[in-house]
C-alpha cells in the first residue's frame, strides 16, 4: 500500500532510485568515513524535506532511494545533497587529505523512478554489498 505524503495543495509518493559516484569512482568510502557520510547525507535531506527512504554506502558508489517532493525537480535534490556534502566531507572528514578544490563527486548521477517496485528496489539498495562481494568471487575463477 503506497504512503501518499501532503504539502498544502498537493498529494504526491514521488520515489526515485538515485546511484552517485566519488570523482573518478576511486574507492574511498570504507571504515569511519563511510557510516559518517551516511549521518551527512541523511541531514542534507531532512533539511530540504527530502526522504532519503534507503541508503548505503558502497566503496565505489553510494545508491540511495529518495522520496523527493514535487516542488523540487531530482536535478535539483541531487546538485543540493551532491554540493553540501561534498563541503561538508571536506569540512569534517577529510582536513588532513587535501584532494582538488571541494569536489569530491563525479560530475553525473544515474537516476530511476521507483514506481510501484519500491520493495524490490529497497532490497536491491540493502543487498548491494552481498551481491558485489558474490560477484567478485566468481571474477576470479
Amino acid at each position: 500500500m503506497h504512503q501518499w505524503q501532503n504539502l498544502s495543495h498537493v498529494r504526491w509518493d514521488c520515489k526515485y532510485h538515485a546511484v552517485i559516484v566519488p570523482k573518478s569512482r576511486r574507492k574511498v568510502f570504507y571504515g569511519r568515513l563511510r557510516r559518517q557520510i551516511g549521518g551527512i547525507l541523511r541531514e542534507l535531506c531532512r533539511q530540504r524535506g527530502i526522504d532519503l527512504v534507503e541508503g548505503h554506502a558502497m566503496p565505489d558508489h553510494v545508491p540511495l532511494c529518495l522520496s523527493i517532493p514535487p516542488k523540487y525537480s531530482v536535478a535539483h535534490a541531487i546538485g543540493f545533497l551532491k554540493g553540501k556534502s561534498a563541503v561538508r566531507i571536506h569540512r569534517e572528514l577529510l582536513q588532513e587529505r587535501r584532494m582538488t578544490g571541494l569536489h569530491s563527486w563525479a560530475a553525473g548521477y544515474c537516476v530511476s523512478t521507483v514506481g510501484l517496485d519500491e520493495a524490490r528496489v529497497r532490497q536491491y539498495i540493502r543487498e548491494q554489498e552481498h551481491l558485489e562481494r558474490r560477484q567478485g568471487e566468481f571474477d576470479l575463477e
